[in-house]
């Protein structure tokens, strides 16, 4: 089963929607044993850091993610579901996070248009599967005004410039992260996420 976890916000039609195009059927759930008993799992992000924490808080699902990545289960967050698996935000003052990976999640630099919304390049800076048949620099879709900032540069797998030159893509073991929605950035969106499915579903069956 592939699991996108519902905790009362975040893009999950959308992301439920892309995966069907490739010819699977997540199952949309806010139950933790679902998430727990899951071959892969999906954290959407949309809205506010502070309420996404508060949200899978109250829900059992912020235990769960901690255990996911604890036991290197395989996890895709994505946008603000990647930034609360930092130690804290600044969005609205500091909050604190998941705390799985150390690191801040900070303002974007003024002298650019806030929130950063659109198509933007992503410097692939490592050499891994989530990456197969995307081009290096490939376009993919943004939307947010604050980026993580890693306390540890080798989770880095991909930079983006708008500003400053901020995680776009953090892999730690079969933790996949992006800032950007794969399900709104086309071809290569989908290819991201059948790149990661692939490596779930073949260690499940290995």
């Amino acid at each position: 089963m592939i699991a996108i976890i519902d905790y009362g916000a975040g893009n999950l039609r959308s992301v439920a929607n892309a995966l069907a195009r490739l010819g699977y059927q997540p199952k949309v759930t806010a139950r933790p044993a679902d998430v727990l008993g899951a071959a892969a799992v999906i954290l959407p992000g949309v809205g506010a850091a502070a309420d996404t924490m508060h949200n899978l808080v109250e829900s059992g699902m912020a235990e769960v993610i901690r255990q996911l990545i604890s036991e290197e289960r395989p996890l895709f967050a994505v946008c603000v579901g990647m930034q609360v698996l930092f130690s804290g935000t600044e969005e609205g003052g500091w909050h604190e996070c998941l705390g799985m990976i150390p690191g801040a999640v900070r303002k974007l630099p003024s002298g650019h248009k806030i929130p950063h919304m659109g198509w933007n390049q992503v410097k692939q800076k490592a050499v891994h599967p989530i990456f197969d048949a995307i081009p290096d620099e490939a376009n993919f879709y943004f939307v947010h005004s604050y980026y993580a900032d890693p306390d540890d540069m080798s989770v880095v797998a991909g930079t983006t410039e708008y500003g400053v030159s901020m995680c776009s893509v953090v892999i730690k073991g079969n933790l996949v992260a992006t800032q950007f929605h794969p399900e709104k950035s086309g071809e290569y969106g989908l290819r991201m996420y059948s790149n990661f499915l692939k490596m779930a579903l073949d260690r499940k069956q290995a």
